[in-house]
């Protein structure tokens, strides 16, 4: 953390007494997670002395927490400007970077904070990182083939656009391993069988006659862990990774949203073997029909199609390449994606059980200083949480002995009080998946409602937008969202959680 007394150089003048005194309540705020009224009194520390340096760190912190990216570095830039030799500003825009994927311009920051302070660890640690992250890429043949590890302008790490059209899209290697995905045994074998086993040993499927499946769709809650059972796969299998953003993708341009389409596709086939994620395939491949509106449009329909001819020709050549999608909502999907060949295959990721949230409790706070924890009674305070909201969870709480160290230069241990006084305060949003099942139980389960007809009522049964098929397809996520929304399910949430608390 950056400490103004590291610097006295850059410090020559007395910080004002009113505005360290708005400063160190800013600080108590925050510890207390109270990240909205901390920034205020840091805004108010500002007024009176607009180059108060650490007051501009540690309201990029908050805003950073807060996920005010843009904000927090423009607060980081005034930091650096103020305190050139700090090491701490250019940490904090590495792990702002990272936060977004853009893992060149995390190193960039790593290693400028490492310029500064070389025996810096943390910088170090996430340096190593992402360095197992990014895969370099080699020169053609003909200009000396080296590798392009010391000219990273020239490499292909991060996306090239113009003028709608992807003209570079970044890949890498993933040293994420099912070790590090917690529970979910029955989905690892599952992905360990079908595409592990078929992109490190294509002869043995050939040989047993095995068609070799070049799609699938990962569905389920948000938060549960998709994207990051994808990078899991991809580590497992030695393979490339290209994470297609839709945003990216799709352009309002006629004939932009094919042409990005055949490159996210051309570009795996140059660097098999190849793992192609598709993150919340929904909001392109969604649902055709003569209508008008959303995805009903005719610029839509026209992604959907190059979507699956796409598709087929890997279908007529899939080794080396595989192709998954993950979504929240796969009653959106249309139905021609979803048919064998393209995302045929289905596997739910669904939300940990207790004994997976225990275990999560440990995987997050296992590089943080942390005393003893009572991991049972955290996994039933967080019933009903998504790993992410578990993640940020223990991100927020880390933040106490953080800030008590960084206030008093002593450090001190991650404890159960840091974790419950999170959970605690007003600002803390909980669990993620309790809206969100609320939200879709509309879409996938029917209702009978009373409507009025020539002055009689009726009932009238409302259908979800699952069809029979559907229905059967998505029968796990379906039960899910039905037994998280039944009135007594959601008294036991609370009640589970309330307890965890206030009592043990």
């Amino acid at each position: 953390m950056a400490d103004s007394s590291q610097n006295p150089a850059e410090q020559k003048t007395e910080v004002n007494p009113e505005a360290k005194e708005h400063w160190r309540k800013g600080n108590q705020l925050f510890e207390e997670s109270k990240f909205a009224e901390s920034i205020s009194e840091y805004n108010e520390a500002l007024k009176i002395k607009d180059d108060y340096a650490d007051a501009y760190f540690n309201r990029a912190l908050a805003e950073r927490v807060n996920h005010s990216y843009n904000e927090a570095k423009k607060d980081l830039e005034r930091v650096m400007e103020l305190q050139p030799n700090s090491p701490d500003a250019p940490l904090l825009m590495g792990d702002i970077a990272e936060s977004n994927n853009d893992f060149i311009g995390a190193r960039y920051w790593y290693e400028k904070a490492l310029s500064v302070d070389p025996n810096y660890s943390e910088a170090k640690n996430r340096l190593e990182h992402i360095d197992a992250l990014i895969h370099f890429t080699e020169e053609p043949a003909g200009k000396g083939g080296q590798v392009a590890a010391q000219k990273m302008n020239e490499t292909v790490e991060t996306a090239v656009i113009e003028e709608g059209q992807i003209k570079k899209l970044p890949f890498y290697k993933s040293n994420i391993k099912f070790d590090s995905v917690i529970g979910l045994k029955k989905a690892k074998q599952y992905l360990k069988d079908n595409i592990v086993l078929a992109m490190l040993r294509p002869d043995l499927f050939k040989k047993y006659g095995k068609k070799m499946g070049v799609g699938l769709l990962l569905y389920g809650p948000p938060g549960t862990g998709k994207t990051h059972m994808v990078n899991a796969v991809a580590g497992e299998a030695g393979a490339n990774v290209i994470i297609a953003q839709i945003n990216q993708i799709v352009d309002m341009y006629t004939g932009n949203t094919e042409k990005n389409l055949h490159a996210v596709f051309d570009q795996a086939r140059k660097n098999t073997p190849c793992i192609v994620a598709f993150d919340e395939v929904d909001a392109m491949g969604v649902k055709r029909s003569s209508g008008g509106e959303g995805g009903e449009s005719s610029a839509m329909r026209l992604a959907v199609n190059a979507f699956l001819s796409e598709m087929n020709g890997i279908e007529k050549n899939p080794e080396g390449i595989y192709v998954i999608g993950t979504t929240n909502q796969p009653w959106d999907i249309d139905p021609a994606l979803k048919r064998s060949g393209r995302f045929g295959d289905t596997l739910y990721i669904g939300p940990p059980n207790y004994h997976d949230r225990k275990e999560l409790f440990k995987f997050y706070v296992r590089n943080k200083p942390h005393g003893r924890l009572s991991y049972g009674r955290l996994a039933r305070a967080t019933t009903g949480f998504s790993p992410a909201d578990i993640e940020h969870l223990v991100e927020r709480a880390v933040m106490r002995p953080l800030l008590h160290e960084y206030e008093t230069s002593k450090g001190r241990q991650l404890i159960d009080k840091d974790i419950l006084a999170v959970f605690k305060d007003k600002d803390f949003g909980g669990s993620s998946l309790d809206e969100w099942y609320t939200m879709v139980k509309k879409d996938v389960i029917s209702k009978t409602e009373t409507q009025i007809v020539d002055g009689k009522k009726q009932e009238v049964v409302k259908e979800g937008k699952l069809e029979a098929q559907e229905k059967v397809l998505y029968k796990a996520m379906i039960k899910d969202i039905k037994k998280n929304t039944t009135g007594w399910r959601i008294t036991i949430k609370k009640l589970t959680r309330w307890w965890a608390l206030h009592i043990a």
